[in-house]
């Protein structure tokens, strides 16, 4: 296990190599389209504007007040809330404060610098100014073109190139400077600035006045401003601007800021005057209704000759409240004497009594305090006498006495309690009728005191709120505090040099290598051994390189790479015939799938190799329906097929020795017979064989392609080995189906793949060769052929 790990990860290992190498075949395409794309890169970088990011950051204030109820904010109605931040992001960024921002800055007015192939924003650097000083409707939707043209003696001419007819109403060849020029749109004088003299003396530039329409100018500057909050929790907000002009960005961003300022400082002047107005008006109508109202509070005490009605109206409350709680004192005394009575009359002499439950002046605590001592004598005296003894006899006498005198004393106390509760009943009843003349009185008083109250609250209220009103106009805050004013990069932001090169050089190694991996993709040829081997059951035992010259056939002082491979090939042969009995040729066929594959190629070097090696090889030409062996070596016309076909010919007199080599035997294929694949069918052929194999030590047979005729699958038993021959850039990879069918079919014994004609300067194959003198082509040959 541990060794097909091993073995699949070399695999891994040599596929990518392979593949790394198929791509750095292509190294002069890669560096061409490299250097072509950088020079594109600088290019664009040469003749693209640069441009720069300005910023300035701005706190937005916690609250703010809207409405005209906002100086009544301690009555909860203002209308006040906390500065939601995305709302303010996009007042910054509307449209209309974006024009009157370009309108502040006259940026409908361009002065432009022409240039071979970049223009040049001349904004805070020109050599003039243009200034209307009077503005016509329409103005802000004109369109208008002017080529500036510097003259002598402080003159200059304009040359309008919109189709505008007459633009200019008073049009002459020359004007000067300050001179005013009226237009449809109004009136405007060119003046000079500071930088004037030099740009005007050398008369080397190109400037041209151009008028936009300031919506046009404000989507334009829209589209360039970006704003953001810098984090949830803060109110801080950046304004962001990227603009090929440094000064203009900066100026842009400080008054967009401004205008915001102001249009929201004449927001709230707004409010606060129109809440001025509307204090002055409720505080006229107030006062008016305030005197209505003190004057019948006057009229009314007078005609009812009262003073304070709450204070006389609150004594009597609180005198019937007192009379009210004595009379319910009382009621619970009488009821306390009432059971006292009932638990006396019901009581025996050795009850006792409570003693105290009743309150107030009389006799009737100190007899209960008597009788209760009574009881407790007795008691004690019975618990050593009976009910016969004098003595307790003469206490039952005294108690029932004593009883009697109490209860005496209850009822008188009794009757005088009644008394009581009648006369508290008869005050009461006099406070309460006294009571009941005060509430109509009160309620008509009440509802005439209540408007007065809430008439002097709300008269006092308006007129504090009007100084407050009056001191906040004064000094109106801004809704924005600027942090940091604006400032540009020094660096500009796009294009990025680095950037810009770094993708031209991505881009260069990008084109090519999707240019060589569609065409590998749509390219359904077998190009190397990758496409063999891992896909194919069948063993695979090298490849062949492209040769200089396929007609040379293969020498003993041959190093070229397709000698090498074909050294390696035969040594891997050599182990595919190891089974062969000692004595016996080992007999190796050869075929392909398709003609031109090379496979004579390959049989007759092949042969040459083993005869290089000392082996005695006979080389068969078995194609019999297309023999092309002849191409490679001189032979007889008679061979193989004359043999075959008739009875006096002898096998010796057929076979050729090639010169150069000790044991290097040719059998010709020879005529071409009209009825092939019967002549392979017929038992000489397998006496042929079984003669032959006892006279060489190797047999090479070229034989027929296999798709096209069935002649090698009849003569496929006596082979020891199939070599099947593959064409690199040649055979269709789908065309592999037919030797993998026929290797798992077993018709081909032994069988083997050979791949033919590979490209190595392609990353493909081994690379065989090893210092082998190469002649070195023409570089134009050699981009032209990788």
């Amino acid at each position: 296990m541990q060794n097909k790990i091993i073995n699949e990860d070399i695999e891994n290992d040599f596929q990518l190599r392979a593949l790394i190498d198929e791509y750095a075949s292509h190294w002069r395409w890669f560096v061409l389209a490299v250097i072509l794309s950088l020079i594109g890169a600088y290019v664009y970088l040469r003749y693209t504007t640069p441009q720069y990011l300005a910023s300035t950051t701005i706190l937005i204030k916690d609250e703010k007040k809207s409405g005209v109820l906002a100086a009544f904010s301690d009555m909860g109605l203002d209308g006040s809330m906390k500065n939601n931040m995305d709302n303010e992001i996009t007042i910054l960024q509307s449209r209309t404060l974006i024009q009157n921002t370009a309108k502040k800055l006259n940026l409908n007015i361009a002065i432009i610098s022409k240039g071979k192939f970049i223009d040049s924003d001349l904004y805070g650097n020109a050599p003039f100014d243009v200034k209307f000083l009077s503005k016509k409707d329409g103005f802000y939707q004109s369109r208008a073109i002017f080529k500036f043209k510097s003259k002598k003696n402080d003159s200059f001419s304009l040359d309008e190139r919109e189709d505008i007819s007459k633009f200019i109403i008073n049009k002459k060849e020359v004007y000067k400077f300050g001179e005013v020029i009226h237009s449809k749109i109004g009136d405007f004088v060119i003046q000079k600035t500071t930088v004037a003299n030099q740009m005007l003396e050398e008369d080397k530039y190109d400037i041209s006045i151009i008028i936009k329409p300031i919506e046009e100018v404000a989507n334009s500057l829209n589209a360039k401003l970006n704003i953001s909050q810098l984090s949830k929790q803060s109110k801080v907000i950046q304004l962001t601007l990227v603009d090929p002009v440094i000064k203009k960005s900066e100026d842009f961003l400080d008054n967009l800021v401004e205008v915001y300022n102001n249009a929201d400082v004449s927001d709230k002047n707004l409010i606060y005057e129109n809440t001025s107005n509307f204090i002055a008006k409720r505080l006229a109508l107030i006062t008016s209704e305030l005197d209505g109202v003190e004057q019948d509070v006057e009229s009314f005490k007078k005609s009812n000759k009262l003073i304070d009605i709450e204070t006389d109206a609150q004594t009597l409350v609180t005198g019937s409240t007192g009379y009210d709680q004595k009379r319910v004192e009382v009621e619970i005394q009488l009821n306390v004497i009432n059971t006292m009575t009932d638990l006396l009359r019901k009581s025996s002499n050795s009850d006792l009594i409570p003693t105290n439950l009743i309150t107030g002046e009389g006799d009737a605590s100190s007899l209960i305090n008597s009788y209760n001592q009574l009881i407790l004598d007795r008691n004690r005296i019975l618990k050593s006498a009976t009910t016969e003894n004098p003595s307790v006899i003469k206490m039952d006498q005294q108690i029932a006495s004593l009883r009697g005198n109490i209860l005496s004393s209850l009822n008188a106390l009794k009757s005088s309690l009644n008394v009581q509760i009648q006369n508290l009943k008869n005050k009461e009843g006099q406070i309460d009728s006294k009571i009941q003349n005060i509430p109509n009185q009160e309620r008509q008083f009440r509802a005439i005191a209540r408007q007065q109250k809430v008439k002097e609250e709300l008269y006092l209220y308006l007129l504090q709120k009007r100084e407050e009103t009056a001191i906040a106009l004064s000094g109106t805050e801004t809704n924005a505090r600027v942090i940091d004013k604006a400032k540009a990069s020094k660096a500009p932001v796009s294009p990025k040099k680095r950037i810009i090169y770094f993708g031209a050089f991505l881009l260069g190694l990008l084109i090519p290598f999707s240019i060589i991996y569609l065409m590998d993709l749509l390219d359904t040829k077998i190009k190397s051994r990758l496409d063999i081997e891992g896909k194919v059951p069948i063993p695979f035992i090298g490849d062949i390189p492209t040769s200089e010259d396929s007609s040379q056939i293969m020498k003993s002082e041959s190093r070229s790479s397709s000698a090498e491979a074909l050294r390696i090939i035969r040594t891997n042969l050599d182990f595919m015939v190891n089974t062969v009995p000692e004595g016996k040729a080992k007999t190796i066929f050869l075929t392909s799938t398709f003609p031109k594959e090379g496979k004579t190629f390959v049989s007759v070097n092949l042969a040459a190799t083993f005869a290089l090696s000392g082996k005695k090889v006979l080389l068969i030409g078995m194609d019999i329906r297309n023999p092309r062996l002849d191409e490679y070596v001189t032979l007889p016309e008679k061979g193989f097929t004359n043999y075959l076909s008739s009875t006096d010919l002898r096998l010796e007199d057929l076979i050729v020795k090639y010169k150069g080599y000790e044991d290097f035997h040719i059998l010709p294929a020879g005529a071409i017979p009209p009825n092939p694949a019967e002549l392979l069918m017929s038992k000489k052929v397998e006496s042929f064989f079984e003669t032959i194999k006892n006279q060489f030590d190797y047999i090479i047979v070229d034989t027929a392609p296999v798709s096209l005729v069935t002649d090698t699958l009849l003569i496929a038993k006596y082979a020891d080995c199939f070599v099947y021959v593959a064409r690199a850039n040649f055979l269709e990879k789908r065309m592999l189906n037919i030797p993998v069918s026929l290797y798992n079919e077993n018709k081909l014994p032994n069988m083997c793949i050979l791949l033919n004609d590979t490209d190595t300067t392609k990353g493909y194959g081994y690379g065989y060769g090893y210092g082998i003198k190469v002649e070195k082509k023409p570089w134009y040959k050699r981009i032209l052929k990788s």
